[in-house]
């Protein structure tokens, strides 16, 4: 007799992933379906930029070209629920900007007002986002100017 658990020719781990997906998209056309998020739920969905049937803005592609999370909350428009991806409008750094994003593209959805989350790991055959390296040290803050002086923006001393 063998102690080794025998290899499955059934996907369990695909199909249950699927069925987590399937929470997701509920959830969604739920909140589209009711007009809002109900209470103080809110989401962060993160998902891989470079899947198959994403769509996003070419600027947020280049700033996150592996993953991105986005957050859904107060200012969000035109949410629609399909079988197979959900699309949505947020506004990124003033920017009105719509964004595709198939289900198959999630890799994990929180919702940190009940302490929800959810955790989508590469299918087989797929490569996990490379690590980010890690953040540069935080620069020194400029000097002080003189009253009157230019305007200097921080947009450059933020991490990224």
């Amino acid at each position: 007799m063998n102690d080794t658990t025998p290899d499955s020719l059934i996907p369990y781990d695909d199909i249950v992933q699927d069925a987590l997906r399937g929470v997701v998209s509920r959830v969604l056309q739920r909140i589209s379906d009711e007009g809002g998020l109900p209470g103080g739920h809110h989401f962060y969905i993160a998902f891989r930029t470079r899947a198959p049937g994403v769509s996003i803005p070419r600027h947020l592609m280049e700033r996150y070209p592996d993953e991105m999370t986005v957050v859904i909350q107060h200012r969000y428009w035109d949410l629609v629920v399909a079988d197979d991806h959900f699309s949505i409008g947020l506004s990124f750094n003033q920017m009105p900007s719509s964004l595709v994003i198939p289900y198959e593209a999630i890799v994990g959805f929180v919702d940190p007002a009940v302490n929800f989350a959810l955790q989508f790991p590469p299918k087989d055959g797929e490569e996990p986002p490379p690590q980010a390296p890690e953040p540069p040290p935080e620069p020194s803050p400029p000097e002080p100017q003189e009253e009157g002086s230019n305007v200097v923006t921080l947009d450059r001393f933020r991490r990224k």
